[in-house]
């Protein structure tokens, strides 16, 4: 079973306007609600995959009701902590071409409950093979808590992927205990060694190889329209994506995320996992719904994508 985590869950809510006005009353066209969170998203795309996925995180209140019934719905297995505050709504306004976000910060997290959530996981970890980690910490949590539930994995003897960026991501790239898999984009990168990564292969090679990487299985590194780039202990691989038209590409790092997940529990050869990957997050970027990939495009699209090693 793969499991993921988000800690940080939403009501995701999409308003459609023709065009936006300001002080006064602006009439919706159309709403979407949907659960929302990156491990959400990669939790749906392994299940439209067919893969045995379960989701667990921090949920409040009658929003967390309505994450659950939505996963139900789609008969998505889920095993939540549930916390005293009430789960975050984020808004997305969609006009005349742009997307505006109005973002709640979402619950405080206690210490009771972050202590007695490392319990629930504990439990969970029993039944998996891997771990896909995504996004923010909510309130209340430290920021090396995503390297304590690596540590729990770690003693499980689980694979973990990590999607996350900014001080905890650091946190856990400083620690004793390491992901599995990390999934940078080159901007993220750039941020992490607070220097200019370029491209160019020789570059990445060297961005991959400073020591704060060390101890870190797979780097997968996104490079947007140009691909990926990874190195997979002393490998390395340049991976070429065809044109695509793109729809929306929100969410296509989460899918890239599940792809991951799946290549770990078949322990699929370098190449297959990253087009796999790959080709993952390219469906999603091709569908209009966030979280969502076409599955009877799969081999099409898997087929395009070249893996070089370099």
């Amino acid at each position: 079973m793969i499991l993921t985590l988000t800690l940080n869950p939403s009501i995701d809510i999409s308003y459609s306007l023709d065009q936006i006005n300001l002080d006064t009353v602006n009439r919706v066209n159309k709403t979407i609600k949907t659960a929302g969170g990156k491990g959400l998203n990669v939790t749906r795309v392994l299940s439209e995959y067919g893969e045995d996925v379960e989701a667990s995180g921090f949920l409040g209140g009658k929003l967390g009701e309505f994450i659950e019934q939505q996963l139900n719905n789609a008969q998505i297995k889920h095993n939540f902590f549930k916390i005293k505050e009430e789960t975050r709504n984020c808004i997305a306004i969609l006009h005349e071409g742009q997307q505006t976000e109005i973002l709640e910060q979402g619950p405080s997290i206690t210490k009771d409950e972050a202590t007695e959530f490392k319990t629930h996981l504990t439990h969970l970890l029993k039944r998996a093979k891997v771990i896909a980690i995504s996004g923010s910490l909510p309130k209340g949590l430290k920021s090396d808590y995503y390297a304590d539930l690596i540590q729990l994995a770690e003693q499980h003897q689980i694979s973990t992927v990590l999607d996350s960026s900014g001080q905890s991501l650091l946190d856990v790239l400083l620690s004793e205990y390491k992901p599995t898999v990390i999934k940078p984009n080159i901007d993220e990168l750039a941020q992490l060694l607070q220097t200019k990564v370029t491209t160019e292969v020789e570059c990445l090679k060297d961005a991959v190889n400073q020591p704060i990487f060390d101890g870190i299985e797979w780097i997968i590194v996104s490079l947007g329209s140009q691909g990926a780039f990874a190195k997979h202990r002393n490998k390395y691989y340049k991976v070429n994506i065809p044109h695509i038209e793109v729809v929306n590409p929100v969410g296509s790092g989460d899918s890239t995320v599940a792809g991951i997940a799946s290549g770990l529990i078949h322990h699929d050869e370098d190449e297959s996992l990253l087009k796999k990957a790959n080709a993952f997050g390219m469906l999603n970027a091709m569908e209009s719904q966030t979280g969502h990939i076409n599955v009877n495009k799969f081999d099409e699209i898997f087929q395009q994508i070249e893996v070089i090693e370099v």
